[in-house]
């Protein structure tokens, strides 16, 4: 049973889905580093494939709409991004389970890049490239706020806790003055709309999973009562061909059509003492 308030302090538990996404950012991040410091033509070939550039999508580099997410060049802004993550995806890992965050976090990546090259083709809104974690941050930022609407969150270097509604209310503000400052590029577009995408997840992508769970338990359970039903019946046919060749079903079947355990003496596993699987 999950609370309806949280407050994130402290070491969350680092595990999960939580910890895998943290880890592969890292090294991805180390890795490109460690190109950039010996001047490697490669690291910029790297960078040049991975973020999100509309031009290059409009040639089919699709794949660019999910590896912006992993490519940083700041780190403070990687260490700070991977901090929100690691600290408001913990309780949103919590409750939804380390599978269905996987899918919150990599789909939010490619929602904010598909909307953002949509927004590209204006030519006005979404010049220049994207990169970063930062719209996946913003979209587990938005999913806590709407999982736990009345829930502080305690910020580091900030003793005191804030609602997360007026910081995903600040952080959308900022964002967007920094996405008119710079005439609407397409780095804080992209950022801006990870809340959105978070939203959309909840709304659409997380009903779904609620509503699949829902329906998926009376159906297994109605598949469990259909292969019951069937080993009953295969067992009164049983029963009935015993009948025929002169054989008490008794001495194979209980009163509720199970078979009965063998006798120790009649066992011939190896001598193992382990009792009998019904």
């Amino acid at each position: 049973m999950h609370r309806n308030r949280a407050t994130i302090g402290g070491l969350p538990p680092f595990r999960g889905s939580l910890r895998n996404i943290l880890i592969f950012s890292t090294v991805i991040y180390l890795v490109l580093v460690l190109l950039r410091a010996a001047h490697s033509p490669l690291a910029a070939a790297i960078y040049d494939l991975g973020i999100l550039k509309p031009e290059t999508i409009k040639h089919g580099w699709l794949w660019q709409l999910l590896t912006y997410g992993f490519i940083e060049f700041d780190p403070l802004n990687f260490l700070l991004t991977m901090l929100s993550v690691y600290f408001i995806g913990s309780a949103v890992q919590e409750r939804l389970g380390g599978r269905a965050f996987l899918e919150l976090y990599l789909s939010s990546l490619v929602g904010a890049g598909i909307l953002g090259f949509i927004f590209s083709l204006t030519g006005v809104v979404g010049t220049g490239f994207a990169y970063g974690a930062g719209a996946a941050a913003n979209a587990v930022l938005m999913v806590f706020y709407l999982l736990n609407r009345e829930a502080p969150i305690m910020i580091m270097f900030i003793p005191i806790p804030i609602p997360a509604k007026y910081l995903v209310i600040f952080t959308g503000a900022v964002e967007a003055v920094y996405l008119l400052l710079s005439h609407f590029s397409l780095f804080y577009l992209v950022l801006l709309l990870g809340l959105a995408s978070g939203y959309l997840w909840y709304r659409f992508g997380w009903r779904r999973i609620a509503v699949s769970g829902m329906v998926g338990k009376p159906i297994a359970n109605l598949r469990n009562s259909y292969h019951r039903w069937k080993r009953r019946r295969a067992g009164k046919k049983f029963q009935v061909y015993m009948k025929k060749h002169n054989q008490d079903p008794s001495d194979y079947f209980d009163e509720h059509g199970n078979f009965r355990p063998p006798d120790e003496k009649d066992k011939n596993n190896g001598g193992s003492t382990g009792g009998w699987v019904n």
